[in-house]
Formats: C-alpha cells, sequence, structure tokens
C-alpha cells in the first residue's frame, strides 16, 4: 500500500550519467550485498539529488537488468576469452547495465557505450578495464539479434532452484509462461474505496473482472486523481483478492495477521469491520496508520509477534499474509530471485505453520480464517493447509466460488483455493503469483 515512483517507458531525453551511476550503485547493493531493490533506493542519499526523470530511469536500468540478468550473463561470458578476475565485480556490473540499456531499452549505443565507459574510468584501479568494456559492449551492439536468439530459452533469468520447482510443479510450458510474464513492467493496480466505476472513467483506467482499477503511469502516484482525498490505494489485483473471501464483515471482528504495509487492512476497513492489525514491525505499523489516516480508515493497530500475541476475545474472522519467499511478485520486485534461497523457504514454511495453529487459536468456533502467501512455491501455500486439514478435527475448508473472484474460475484449484500466476490476465496485463485458502473452525 505503500507510495511508490514506478518507472515509465525510456524517457525520451538522454538521462545523465549520475543516473547511470546510480544504477551502477543500486545494482551492486543488490547483488553483492543481497539488499532489496527498493530499500536500497528508499535510502540512497544520491536519488533525492537527481531530478525525477534521472530517478525513474536508474530504476529502470537497474530492474531491465535483474529481469534479464541470466541473458546479459550468458552474453559476458560469452564474449569473454577467460573469466574476469575476482577483483572485477564492478566490471561485470557495468558490463550489466550496458547491455541492458542496448538490447532491452532501447538507449541510443553512442549513449550505452560512452556513458559506461565514463563510469569504469572514473574508478581508479578499474580503469584498466576500459578497453575491454568498450569492445565488449561495441560487440554485443553489432551482434545483438545473433545474442538475443542465443539467449531466448526463458530459464535463463531463474536461478535453477526457482526453475526447477516451477516446473516440477506447473509443468515445463506454464513455467514458460511465468517466465516471460516476470519479463514485462506490471501496470498500477489500484483499489478504490467507494465507486470502482466512477474512479475508472475519472482515471482513465481498466476495471478488472476482480473489481481492481488498472492503469499506466508516468509520473507521480500523489499527482493521480484521488489520491489526496484518500479515494484509493496501490494495490496488485491479486493481493485484493484474499481479503474479499471473506465476505460481509461489516459489523465483525476482524484481525489482521502480519498486516504491514496495509493494503488488506484498508480493505477490511472500508468494508466495514472492526479490525485489529498486528504486525511485529513498528516503523512498519506507522506507516499503515500514516496511509489509512490519508484514507480516512480506522484500524486498531498492535505491535506483536502474532504467534505469540492473542486478543482478548475470540474474533469473527482472521485475514493471515503470511510471510513468505514472495516469489508471486517477481514481476513487481524482480531483485527477489537473486535474494532468496531455496533454505529460505524451508524457514518461512515452519514460521507459516506455527502463524497458521495461531490464527486458529484467535478465532470463534465457526468463524473463518483465510490465509495467503505471495508465493510460486507449493511449499508456502497448498502443503501448509494441507499439513493443517491433516493434524486438525478443528478446522475445514471452505472451497472459493467463482462468483467471488470475477467469475474467473481459472483461478482457483481443484481443492477449492485461490491460485494465481503471473501469466494469468495476460490480456489485461498479467498479475501477482497469489495462494489462499478459506477455512473454518468448527
Amino acid at each position: 500500500m505503500g507510495i511508490s515512483e514506478p518507472p515509465p517507458s525510456t524517457p525520451a531525453a538522454p538521462p545523465s550519467t549520475s543516473a547511470r551511476a546510480l544504477a551502477f550503485n543500486t545494482l551492486s547493493a543488490v547483488l553483492e550485498q543481497k539488499r532489496p531493490l527498493e530499500e536500497v533506493l528508499e535510502f540512497n542519499s544520491d536519488r533525492d539529488r537527481l531530478a525525477p526523470r534521472d530517478r525513474a530511469f536508474a530504476r529502470l536500468l537497474v530492474a531491465t537488468t535483474l529481469r534479464r540478468l541470466g541473458q546479459i550473463d550468458r552474453i559476458i561470458d560469452g564474449c569473454l576469452d577467460k573469466p574476469l578476475p575476482r577483483r572485477a565485480a564492478s566490471v561485470r556490473q557495468l558490463l550489466r547495465l550496458g547491455i541492458s540499456q542496448l538490447l532491452f531499452l532501447g538507449t541510443p549505443p553512442h549513449a550505452a557505450v560512452d556513458t559506461t565507459v565514463e563510469l569504469i574510468a572514473a574508478r581508479g584501479a578499474e580503469a584498466g578495464f576500459k578497453g575491454l568494456i568498450n569492445a565488449i559492449l561495441r560487440r554485443v551492439d553489432r551482434e545483438r539479434a545473433a545474442w538475443l536468439e542465443q539467449t531466448a530459452d526463458p530459464s535463463l533469468n531463474a536461478p535453477a532452484w526457482l526453475w526447477d520447482s516451477w516446473v516440477a510443479c506447473y509443468g515445463a510450458d506454464r513455467a514458460r509462461e511465468i517466465a516471460a510474464a516476470h519479463l514485462r513492467e506490471p501496470l498500477l493496480d489500484l483499489t478504490p474505496k467507494g465507486d470502482a466505476a466512477a474512479w475508472r472513467d475519472r482515471l482513465g483506467a481498466t476495471l478488472l473482472p476482480t473489481g481492481s482499477l488498472r492503469l499506466p503511469l508516468d509520473g507521480l502516484i500523489e499527482s493521480l486523481p484521488g489520491f489526496a482525498e484518500g479515494a484509493w490505494w496501490v494495490q496488485d489485483a491479486a493481493a485484493a483478492l484474499p481479503a474479499r473471501l471473506l465476505g460481509d464483515i461489516a459489523g465483525q471482528r476482524v484481525i489482521d495477521l502480519c498486516a504491514a504495509p496495509g493494503g488488506k487492512t484498508a480493505q477490511l476497513a472500508a468494508a466495514g469491520a472492526d479490525v485489529i492489525a498486528v504486525d511485529r514491525s513498528a516503523p512498519r505499523l506507522e506507516r499503515l496508520h500514516g496511509n489509512l489516516t490519508r484514507l480516512g480508515l480506522h484500524a486498531t493497530t498492535v505491535v506483536a509477534d502474532a504467534t505469540l500475541w492473542r486478543p482478548d476475545r475470540p474474533a469473527d474472522a482472521v485475514l493471515l499474509d503470511a510471510p513468505c519467499s514472495a516469489t508471486g511478485t517477481i514481476r513487481r520486485h524482480p531483485d527477489v530471485p537473486w535474494l532468496k534461497r531455496p533454505e529460505d523457504v524451508a524457514k518461512l514454511v515452519a514460521l507459516q505453520g506455527r502463524l497458521l495453529q495461531a490464527a486458529l487459536a484467535m478465532v470463534r468456533p465457526g468463524g473463518v480464517i483465510v490465509f495467503c502467501t505471495c508465493s510460486l512455491q507449493p511449499e508456502e501455500g497448498p502443503a501448509p493447509i494441507a499439513a493443517l486439514l491433516r493434524d486438525s478435527a478443528l478446522v475445514e475448508r471452505l472451497p472459493i466460488q467463482p462468483s467471488e473472484i470475477g467469475e474467473l474460475d481459472t483461478l482457483i484449484d481443484a481443492n477449492g483455493d485461490l491460485r494465481t500466476l503471473p501469466c494469468h490476465l495476460s490480456e489485461l496485463g498479467g498479475i501477482d503469483g497469489f495462494f489462499a485458502a478459506r477455512l473454518r473452525r468448527r
């Protein structure tokens, strides 16, 4: 629900070398220090000194490079007679950015090559690689068609462990569709607080079957009609579905676990529920509270570990958006494949199981639990639900009906659970990968 500045298409005017320097520092922080892309950009003081157009270009350049990282590295390795020395990490990062501009952003070749060479020339001991960078980039420009053909395999742009898991779960053809969807910049999705059709017309947006509004954005979110008056908030169309599975919750007591950044909290509050938003991060809850204030909505916030906290009395419903690997959000967060590891998934699955048990303890008999994750990994969706249903006689599954999600029956799996994939709704621009199951306490 946070405010962001999605990148437009490549600006018509050439961006500054400073924008490329920001892109270089950001890419290095993501891939070498394993820091999330948005965190790096948010806390980079150099970003604030750039014009909005240059900031947008820097993010677009880094995001495109991360989306195409496997392809780009295959090209770099194909141009080298021997591997780059370990001390030349900056050389590879700059080559990645230069190739991304040449092949995927449509940057004029002279600008892509010259500015990349300028950046390496300013790096002291690494300036000796200036000739190598110049030669490789010019070769890639001359042979662009051949390189694109040689690196067309979509599996290149995902770590092997992720790709193998998608093939095992969804099949090779669907895995390719997922990987292809990750290469496209997503559009902006909004959840309206009131009349969706009226805001569709005012914003010039598309009203999706699920109820979300979708539109391209070339500029600041804050400048859009309705932002100042709190008429809507930013939320991917898939992320907006789980809260709707609770049905009519007006006047009901609903606990939102792991609530920040707050998109689902806003949905629950807008639907008339008495909401308790629980999250272990005080700063993230402060941001949630600020967003609710803009929207004119209210929720009680609690800073606590949701596995240990309990309400003073049982709730009518619990919404649990569990911590996960976030592999379903790669369209919007292309750094995810390069930051996560298989062992991360195993740790998160254990936490999800504990959170499900906690949610069960918080809801009254006859109450509803919606469990969801923004992950493509089956271990982080179907598996925890299957384990709970197998081991506890206290819960039963409430299958999701197509009428609850815009009659999109292809988004419901054989068990009656929600399963969206990035390649779903491709004709409308795609959707994040989400899993959700609805349970009732007996």
